[in-house]
């Protein structure tokens, strides 16, 4: 069976082809630049054949029709016919609290999905267009949703509430909801399968550390806290967001600056962070080789990032009253051997040591990178939400099917 995972941004669309008889990527691409005479497409199948081309798209609809043509490539492509896609997979960053799972398309989800705008006016409304689009090119083909939120929702009110009037709560559903749930729950599992215990059983630490960066306490398999909120704003240091900050700071700036909502939102969310504090860049790969010429700013950021992201370990470790494993992943987690050394040398308390040669080895499979003697096991461990989005796209087709049966 192929499924087809896509991610629809507001001018973008990522798409991966799964064989899922062994779950081989059969092809990737991305289109860019939705909306302009200039779009930029780009496809690699699973055995390194390229396709490049700039042409017009204007919408979603076209860019899933150019994604479809390159598919079916006569020379680049990697299918006969469309109607080998068995099933479409979207990746949709906010459920609200209306979806606890992974689910089937319908109108009913469409509409949820819909009325969630409001709470993720940059993704939500894009993520519909990419669901549309598919309904009007692969008519008939069942699509799944699989959502950021979704693994959270298992957190307590101690976790998700926050201590403001409840009112705004029981009105606008104002709480915690979190995100890259689609990634910890991948790498949790992983973990679990690594290390040759139930995950049930672990009180476990993920980090998933990259532009947009989280930390979650998984406790028994199930998101316990997680350092974003209801927004991804909230928690760690990132590369262009404040993470946690006073909120009186706000209205603070916006009278002090003349700012308006829209200035003040795109402040924190597009001009701070590493951005903010380095003054150079909010890659933390810059922010590494400026670190290393001496640039005062670099590691001012650089120690902030470090500094944050320990104190909601040990946060957590705390909260779940002690500690089985500590996971790095994404782009940082999984490539800054640095990173992980400096967070890890301030967790000694823990017991937690890291094994040096261990740590500097590169590999795309999860590894052990903590001393024999530590009494937390450190791992790094490859995220893949693409893969997990196409599973549950998998399960959820074929549980369908069951029952039409």
């Amino acid at each position: 069976m192929n499924i087809l995972v896509i991610n629809a941004g507001s001018s973008s669309l990522k798409y991966q082809l799964f064989d899922m008889t062994d779950e081989k990527v059969l092809a990737k691409g991305r289109v860019e630049r939705i909306g302009l005479d200039s779009s930029i497409v780009f496809q690699e199948t699973g055995d390194g054949r390229e396709i490049s081309d700039v042409s017009e798209i204007l919408d979603h609809t076209a860019a899933v029709r150019k994604m479809l043509a390159l598919l079916t490539h006569p020379e680049h492509g990697v299918l006969a016919d469309p109607g080998e896609i068995a099933a479409v997979g979207h990746r949709v960053v906010h459920g609200g609290e209306s979806f606890k799972h992974s689910v089937l398309v319908t109108p009913e989800v469409k509409r949820e999905i819909r009325s969630l705008f409001d709470l993720a006016p940059l993704h939500n409304p894009a993520h519909l267009a990419g669901i549309n689009a598919v309904e009007e090119v692969l008519p008939g083909v069942p699509q799944a949703v699989v959502f950021d939120t979704a693994f959270h929702q298992t957190m307590p009110p101690t976790s998700y509430m926050y201590a403001i009037p409840t009112v705004l709560y029981r009105r606008h559903k104002i709480r915690r909801y979190g995100f890259h749930g689609t990634s910890h729950d991948y790498v949790s599992r992983r973990a679990a399968e690594f290390l040759g215990r139930p995950l049930e059983e672990l009180k476990m630490i993920t980090c998933h550390l990259g532009n947009g960066a989280s930390c979650t306490a998984i406790l028994g398999g199930k998101s316990y806290d997680t350092s974003m909120g209801m927004t991804p704003l909230e928690g760690l240091m990132m590369g262009t967001r404040s993470g946690d900050l006073d909120p009186a700071i706000v209205p603070y700036a916006m009278g002090k600056e003349d700012l308006t909502l829209y200035e003040i939102s795109s402040m924190l969310n597009k001009h701070s962070g590493l951005l903010a504090i380095s003054g150079i860049s909010g890659d933390m790969r810059e922010i590494l080789e400026a670190m290393d010429r001496g640039h005062e700013g670099a590691r001012l950021a650089y120690d902030m990032f470090v500094y944050r992201l320990r104190k909601y370990i040990g946060a957590y470790t705390a909260a779940m009253d002690g500690l089985d494993a500590l996971v790095f992943t994404a782009g940082i987690g999984e490539n800054s051997p640095r990173i992980r050394q400096s967070v890890c040398e301030g967790l000694t308390f823990f017991g937690i040591r890291l094994d040096p040669a261990r740590n500097e080895a590169a590999s795309d499979d999860p590894r052990r990178i903590s001393a024999d003697d530590s009494r937390v096991e450190v791992l790094v461990v490859p995220t893949n939400e693409e893969l997990m989005i196409a599973r549950d796209t998998h399960a959820l087709v074929r549980g369908a099917v069951t029952a039409d049966r």
